[in-house]
């Protein structure tokens, strides 16, 4: 591939992956609570996730889910009541325990689930794949770029969100400075489900 064609795939899915929405709001309260090391696999769970999606997308499964009302309509259902799920179990929390390994942080599979439960992921990656197309002509060659940009790029993003949520778990003194930031990104994350609905 050109790097005349990888230069805009790459700013294009970093972009995507690193402004705010629920998977960077769950990186950051992820990384509050559980620190950087014990949110890996969450955070390998949403890149795999966004990556095999954006493959997906690529090969054209985006279009049969968006274009079958009733399907479309369940993943919101589904994917609404797991944000949710996740808002209010963030917002729920205070101060980490002292002895964190009692503590359950979201799974490689809760990660990925939070992507493909997702309509706005299947939106964004639908419209990646379109727009790429036309640079990328092959549908097996779209799909693997645009897999490994996605994966890539949210690796890169969601390390730097759980790490403000590592430097932000330092600053915090007290238990209603923990409460109130945990009712802050757990509210964050329950917004986010109001695009979902928009398309």
């Amino acid at each position: 591939m050109m790097l005349d064609t990888l230069g805009p795939l790459a700013l294009f899915t970093l972009v995507a992956a690193i402004s705010p929405g629920g998977a960077t709001t769950l990186a950051t309260a992820s990384g509050l609570q559980y620190g950087l090391a014990r949110s890996f696999p969450m955070i390998f769970g949403i890149a795999f996730g966004m990556a095999s999606l954006a493959a997906a997308a690529a090969g054209g499964l985006a279009s049969l889910v968006l274009a079958s009302p009733a399907l479309h309509l369940g993943l919101k259902i589904v994917g609404t009541a797991y944000l949710l799920w996740l808002a209010f179990a963030i917002a729920r929390k205070g101060r980490p325990p002292q002895n964190t390994q009692l503590a359950n942080p979201v799974s490689f599979w809760g990660g990925m689930g939070l992507l493909w439960l997702n309509p706005k992921g299947w939106a964004m990656t639908m419209g990646a794949a379109a727009s790429f197309s036309t640079l990328i002509p092959n549908p097996v060659n779209l799909a693997s770029w645009l897999g490994a940009a996605f994966g890539l790029s949210a690796i890169v993003s969601l390390t730097l969100w759980c790490s403000t949520g590592v430097v932000m778990a330092r600053l915090l003194k007290s238990e209603t400075q923990w409460k109130v930031l945990n009712i802050f990104l757990g509210s964050l994350l329950a917004a986010s489900v109001i695009p979902i609905w928009l398309f």
